[in-house]
């Protein structure tokens, strides 16, 4: 079993992200549908959590605020798809530990702002990326009932992903942008290769 062929993915995204899902995090999946799906559900609450939270921080920022104020909208939207697609498929939501991605990520933004703002941005941006390479991977070895959401959710994901990455160039040098993402691209190749002790929906496969 393997991801989902190249022309599935936003070239834009093939291009951007260092290295792709390896196929065992691929193969993996299906046998682990019920913990793939909260820990989705609980991705699309943070990502729009994340988004609110910049509404509230950076309340000077015009374009940003009308920008990501649509965006946690639809990571709300995609939340009650998900928990749409549990119910179909008697999941029950309950209480799931983080994976290490999101968290290990966020270690490198900076504290300081303007850092802070462009850092985070990038982080949106390289999640976002991240999700739409694996829901093209998910939409090829999952039922067809669960793969049509998958498939379904990777042209928003795709412009999450850009909006992300044009906010932080608004912000931030040429220059800025390339090192920080040279040092965040590092970081996400890295946590999605190396094998993981959880199976989550940013993390890396599981060990043997």
């Amino acid at each position: 079993m393997s991801a989902a062929p190249a022309a599935a993915v936003p070239a834009a995204i093939r291009e951007f992200l260092r290295c792709p899902t390896p196929p065992a995090w691929f193969a993996q999946a299906p046998a682990r549908l019920d913990v793939l799906l909260v820990d989705h559900a609980n991705c699309e609450k943070k990502a729009a959590s994340t988004a609110l939270g910049m509404l509230y921080r950076y309340v000077d920022r015009p374009e940003l605020l009308y920008r990501l104020s649509r965006l946690a909208r639809e990571e709300l939207r995609h939340f009650e798809q998900v928990c749409a697609l549990m119910a179909q498929q008697d999941v029950a939501y309950g209480q799931l530990s983080a994976s290490r991605y999101a968290a290990t990520l966020m270690t490198e933004v900076r504290r300081e702002e303007p850092g802070r703002l462009v850092d985070t941005l990038l982080v949106g941006a390289i999640v976002e990326a991240r999700s739409c390479e694996r829901f093209a991977g998910l939409a090829a070895v999952l039922p067809a009932d669960v793969a049509k959401l998958y498939a379904g959710l990777l042209a928003s994901e795709a412009r999450h992903f850009a909006l992300y990455l044009a906010l932080a160039r608004r912000y931030a040098s040429d220059d800025e942008v390339a090192a920080r993402l040279a040092v965040l691209l590092d970081r996400d190749a890295e946590l999605v290769t190396l094998p993981d002790p959880v199976f989550r929906f940013h993390s890396g496969p599981l060990p043997g």
